[in-house]
């Protein structure tokens, strides 16, 4: 008995020095190239200008996107989409047509909101046992599509973010396709057997009281879709405060190349344009970056894509990005959605904890093919 807890503090204790050791090759490196207390001085006003000048921005763009996703709802605009587009999913991605439900409903808030539909025995029971597992990838395609979209047109780029639309749509079936395929390998493919009783109105909570004047209704739900933005706005900063500062010092270089490191906000090590140089004969015939510091945005996007947006800004003002690189990040960045930190719990929800290295790596290549299709649609378009 005594062998084993020995066994397990040594595997506790195993799992501290590598944290120990993470931890200390990571500032270590970064001290080292530019001194520690311009590192610290880095850190700090790097997270301070992200947090006055993207968050709150993404925030505001949160708050509008909120609003008008409620009052789709409320107004039963989401129905009239799914009525029109549900025929199409079989097709397209051999679900069966409530599952487009799915992909508004996340494209309105965030990945997790599928869930909530996933949960429901009568929504379930027009799907085969190898189709829920699917449900994860496809709502994590279009989470956050609203934000993406609405950043990059407030950027300027309209008909790109349309393309990365697509290109995420692209990205979206090759996942589910894919993960249906895998899945049915584990699950089978029978029927669910379950009530047939589901109840749109009743899932999407819209309101049927007529005593209640269209003017009331409008009002209450503006307001209510953008406190559901402040809470979308909220929940990104921890993800954009910590991963993009991280991101940004290991992209960019001293602001002043005489004066060297002076520990002002947006100064790195330059390591992932290094990166991005070694991958640029594969990165640059499948995505067409013109920059090896645009691999930064991809990278961040597996695990937020609300840091990833605010790479955005700092990109175009440096001229590192254009139109392509705006369609293959809107694509990539809706595909993926911050995959990574969502999927575990998405899928031990849906009870298929079981399937989630195949989803992610499913996932996965959807995402990278939702970049190339919008890089080369994008070249396609730039013709004409």
């Amino acid at each position: 008995m005594d062998s084993i807890n020995n066994k397990k503090k040594t595997f506790a204790y195993f799992d501290t020095i590598i944290f120990i050791a993470i931890i200390s090759l990571f500032f270590g490196y970064i001290g080292f190239k530019m001194g520690v207390g311009n590192m610290f001085s880095t850190i700090m006003n790097t997270a301070y200008k992200l947090l006055l000048e993207t968050v709150f921005y993404i925030m505001a763009i949160a708050v509008l996107a909120g609003a008008f996703g409620r009052l789709a709802t409320e107004f039963k605009l989401v129905q009239v989409l799914n009525m029109i587009f549900a025929p199409f999913m079989r097709p397209l991605y051999n679900l069966p047509g409530v599952s487009f439900l799915g992909i508004i409903t996340t494209y309105l808030s965030d990945n997790p909101a599928i869930i909530s539909l996933a949960k429901d025995k009568g929504y379930l029971s027009y799907f085969k046992r190898n189709e829920v597992p699917c449900l994860c990838n496809l709502g994590t395609a279009f989470g956050m599509g609203l934000i993406v979209t609405t950043f990059m047109i407030g950027q300027g780029y309209f008909k790109e973010a349309l393309i990365g639309n697509f290109g995420a749509l692209i990205g979206s079936i090759i996942s589910v396709r894919l993960m249906a395929y895998r899945s049915k390998k584990v699950l089978g493919s029978s029927k669910i057997q379950g009530n047939e009783d589901f109840d749109l109105e009743e899932m999407l909570n819209t309101s049927e009281d007529e005593k209640v004047s269209f003017f009331e209704r409008f009002l209450t739900a503006f307001l209510e879709g953008g406190k559901m933005g402040v809470d979308i706005g909220l929940s990104i900063i921890p993800g954009v405060l910590i991963i993009c500062t991280i991101i940004m010092i290991l992209t960019f270089g001293p602001s002043d190349a005489i004066q060297g490191y002076q520990g002002l906000a947006y100064e790195g090590v330059e390591l992932l344009p290094w990166i991005g140089e070694k991958l640029s004969p594969i990165l640059t015939p499948l995505f067409g970056f013109k920059s090896p510091e645009a691999i930064a945005f991809p990278i961040t996007a597996l695990g937020a894509v609300g840091a990833a947006l605010s790479l955005v800004p700092t990109f175009l003002e440096s001229n590192i990005i254009g139109g392509n690189e705006i369609a293959v990040f809107t694509a990539m960045g809706m595909c993926w959605s911050g995959f990574l930190s969502t999927h575990v719990a998405m899928l031990d929800a849906l009870g298929h904890r079981n399937l989630i290295s195949k989803a992610i790596t499913s996932h996965l290549v959807g995402g990278i093919l939702a970049g190339v299709t919008a890089h080369y649609t994008f070249l396609l378009i730039s013709i004409f």
